[in-house]
């Protein structure tokens, strides 16, 4: 499964997946990857959380973004859960971009039971109908 939270600047996106990291950590059966361009975060998620700077890693466009979490994937056999935070400051997504990562993510994601929550700088209004089953937005 392939969720992109949405919502406009300052609606609370990085803390619903840091809450939700949280929560699946101390309710899941397996591990919990977060995924952010920086260390920021490292004491608001769970000390069981894996916390993973994208940087660190020269991800830069959205196919290294796909090997990188595919990599994450293949690093970790009981990973049940990857959360991605701030990605779209260091590389603009566009639409085409966004239905590659639900056609890429998704057939990996069945495969191996990985479930995906990116954070990504849209609103549902900006979103096409045929994407906005794989959207969750936030609101203020």
């Amino acid at each position: 499964m392939v969720k992109f939270i949405l919502g406009a600047k300052g609606s609370g996106k990085t803390k619903w997946l840091i809450d939700n990291a949280n929560k699946d950590m101390l309710e899941g059966n397996g591990n919990i990857a977060f995924v952010d361009v920086d260390d920021n975060h490292i004491f608001s998620l769970n000390y069981n959380v894996r916390l993973i700077n994208a940087m660190e890693f020269n991800v830069l466009n959205v196919q290294s973004f796909y090997g990188f979490l595919c990599g994450i994937m293949a690093m970790d056999y009981d990973l049940e859960k990857i959360y991605v935070d701030g990605i779209y400051k260091v590389m603009h997504l566009e639409l085409k971009d966004i239905v590659y990562l639900i056609d890429s993510l998704n057939k990996i994601s069945a495969k191996y039971e990985v479930e995906f929550y990116i954070n990504i700088d849209y609103t549902m209004d900006t979103i096409p109908e045929n994407l906005k089953q794989y959207c969750y937005e936030i609101e203020v």
